[in-house]
């Protein structure tokens, strides 16, 4: 497949994509999973969270057959959030740094929230917690899969990692170098004396200035 082609499906493909950025698919977010299918290197039934309507939505992309979810990746569930118990939160802000949509907020050694409109579910905040502190709360009753989600929602969603990205990518730049003071451009030294006599002219000259009508 010519290079400018895989690369169209592949975006169709990541727009097919719940965008929970999870990375139980086992690559590191949607765009990359959705690359190698696209390459015909990963199958179409390893994203748990789009569950058997995410596969049939990839098969009619890729005309490939639909597939049972591989249990090996996960089972298909109903949409959660993260909430942290705020009473044992130590403020060790590794939930902020794992959190791929910056859905955490706070500072360290405070206590940290999550904002329920920006967290996926992705789970990626459990495993970093030393004190054990997050659960996830079921925030869409019994619908699973795509059906627990919502193309508006994948959107954000989407936007949310995008922005998480560009400010990891920022944070990483090194800071431009200052120049040594010798390429510095040179400033005369003020004269103590000269400056106060120039303060005093000033001053002399408002003394004479006619009033303003």
């Amino acid at each position: 497949m010519p290079v400018s082609t895989a690369s169209g499906l592949a975006a169709r493909i990541n727009a097919a994509l719940p965008q929970t950025q999870c990375t139980r698919c086992g690559f590191p977010d949607c765009a990359a999973y959705a690359q190698a299918i696209a390459e015909g290197t990963a199958p179409i039934n390893q994203c748990p969270p789009g569950g058997a309507e995410g596969i049939a939505k990839l098969a009619a992309l890729t005309g490939q057959p639909a597939l049972p979810l591989n249990p090996d990746f996960g089972i298909e569930a109903g949409r959660s959030v993260a909430v942290i118990d705020e009473a044992w939160c130590i403020g060790c802000t590794l939930c902020i740094a794992a959190c791929p949509t910056d859905a955490i907020f706070g500072s360290n050694k405070r206590m940290h929230s999550v904002i329920p409109l920006h967290c996926t579910g992705c789970e990626l905040c459990l495993p970093v917690c030393p004190v054990d502190c997050i659960q996830m709360v079921n925030a869409s009753d019994s619908r699973t899969g795509w059906s627990a989600w919502s193309p508006p929602q994948a959107e954000h969603a989407r936007q949310r990692y995008a922005q998480h990205r560009e400010r990891l990518s920022l944070a990483a730049r090194p800071l431009p170098a200052h120049p040594p003071a010798s390429q510095l451009p040179a400033t005369a030294p003020t004269d103590p004396k000269k400056a106060t006599i120039a303060a005093a002219l000033a001053r002399a000259r408002a003394q004479r200035a006619p009033p303003s009508a």
